[in-house]
C-alpha cells in the first residue's frame, strides 16, 4: 500500500509536468562512489540543474580535484521557481538579475583551497565564483536541455549527470543517445518497460545504477517520498559483471507455463532455476541484477506492440494475467 502511495505521486508529477526535485547530497555520494575513477580528465556537464541549488553542481564542485575533472559546466533552467533568487545567496555584485530572472551557465576549470584549510570544499567554490564573474554567465536562451545553447554545451562533455524531469526521461534520453554521451541520470523504475527505453536495454547502450532514491527536497524546502526512484547509467560499473547465484533446481510444478506464450513463470528473482535451459519471465527489477553475459534478454510482455522487444500481450497463468515479465534465457 505504501508503495503504490509512493507511485502515485510520481504519476501526479508527470501528469502535472511539476518536476522541481532537488536529490540531496547523501543520495549523489552513494551512487558516484562507485564510479569515481572514470571521472578523471573528463567535462561533466549538470544540465537540467540550477547551479546553486544542485547537489550534483555541489558534490562536483566540492570533489573537483579528488576526481580529477578537466571541467564542470552547469546551467539552470528559466522555469525553475528559484532562478534569479540564487544570486543573494552568495552576495555575488554585478552579476544581480533577481528581477529578470535569467537562466545561468557556470564553467570550472579549477578549485583552490583559496581558504587554506588543507581542504577543497564548496567555500572555496563560493570563494571561486565570487571572484572570477566570468566564471558565471547569463545564458541567451532559456536553458532548456533541448536548446541549441545547451545542445553545445552537451557537445562539450564527456559524461552527463543529473536529475531529468520525470516527464521528459525518454526525451532526454534519446538525446543522450543521439550525441553519443556517456552519462549517470536518474529516473523511475518503470522507464525500463518504456519503448524507447527497453530496446537500449537489451542492446546494452543503457542499464540501472547501484542504489535507490527514496525522496527528495521540493522548492520550498520539503521533502516528497517517490516509491521505484533509481539510477540509470552506460558508465561501466562491477556490479554488471557479478552473476547472479542459481541455487534451485527446475521443478515443472513449481514453475507454471503461461497459456499463451512458450516460457515458464519465475515470480521471484531467487527462484530462477540453475538448470532449465528455455524462456523465462521474470520481474521487471531483474534489470537490477541484469549481467548480459550470463542471460539473454528476449522480449517484454507488457502489452505494447510498437516496442520490436515486446511481444504484445500480457502473459498469463491459468487464464490470470501477470505483471509485466521480462523474458530472459540463459546464456
Amino acid at each position: 500500500m505504501e508503495n503504490k502511495s509512493l507511485n502515485k505521486n510520481l504519476h501526479k508529477a508527470n501528469r502535472a509536468k511539476n518536476d522541481e526535485f532537488y536529490t540531496q547530497l547523501p543520495d549523489i555520494e552513494n551512487e558516484l562512489k562507485h564510479y569515481k575513477d572514470q571521472f578523471r580528465g573528463k567535462v561533466v556537464y549538470c544540465n537540467c540543474d540550477d547551479p546553486f541549488e544542485s547537489n550534483f553542481f555541489k558534490y562536483f564542485a566540492a570533489n573537483f580535484k579528488e576526481l580529477g575533472l578537466k571541467k564542470l559546466i552547469a546551467t539552470s533552467f528559466s522555469g525553475s521557481p528559484i532562478t534569479g533568487k540564487q544570486l543573494s545567496i552568495l552576495e555575488m555584485e554585478g552579476l544581480k538579475n533577481e528581477k529578470k530572472k535569467e537562466p545561468l551557465k557556470i564553467e570550472i576549470t579549477e578549485v583552490l583551497d583559496s581558504d587554506k584549510d588543507g581542504a577543497i570544499n564548496i567555500d572555496d567554490v563560493k570563494e571561486l565564483l565570487k571572484r572570477c564573474k566570468k566564471t558565471v554567465t547569463p545564458l541567451k536562451g532559456g536553458g532548456d536541455f533541448r536548446s541549441e545553447e545547451c545542445i553545445g554545451l552537451l557537445k562539450q562533455a564527456d559524461i552527463i549527470c543529473t536529475n531529468p524531469p520525470f516527464s521528459l526521461f525518454r526525451e532526454y534520453v534519446a538525446q543522450l543517445v543521439e550525441y553519443k554521451k556517456k552519462f549517470l541520470i536518474i529516473g523511475n523504475d518503470n522507464a525500463v518497460k518504456y519503448k524507447e527505453i527497453f530496446p537500449l536495454i537489451v542492446e546494452n547502450r543503457i542499464w540501472r545504477g547501484y542504489t535507490r532514491i527514496k525522496e527528495f527536497r521540493r522548492p520550498n524546502g520539503s521533502l516528497q517520498k517517490f516509491g521505484n526512484v533509481g539510477w540509470f547509467t552506460n558508465l561501466d560499473m562491477a556490479k554488471r559483471h557479478e552473476k547472479i547465484t542459481l541455487y534451485k533446481k527446475y521443478i515443472r510444478k513449481e514453475y507454471p507455463e503461461y497459456d499463451n506464450y512458450d516460457a515458464v513463470e519465475v515470480s521471484k528473482i531467487s527462484e530462477i532455476p540453475m538448470d532449465y535451459d528455455g524462456v523465462m519471465g521474470v520481474p521487471i527489477t531483474f534489470i537490477d541484477k541484469y549481467n548480459p553475459d550470463q542471460f539473454e534478454i528476449i522480449g517484454i510482455s507488457n502489452g505494447n506492440n510498437r516496442d520490436k522487444y515486446a511481444i504484445g500481450k500480457m502473459v498469463t497463468v491459468n487464464n490470470k494475467s501477470t505483471y509485466a515479465r521480462i523474458l530472459i534465457k540463459k546464456r
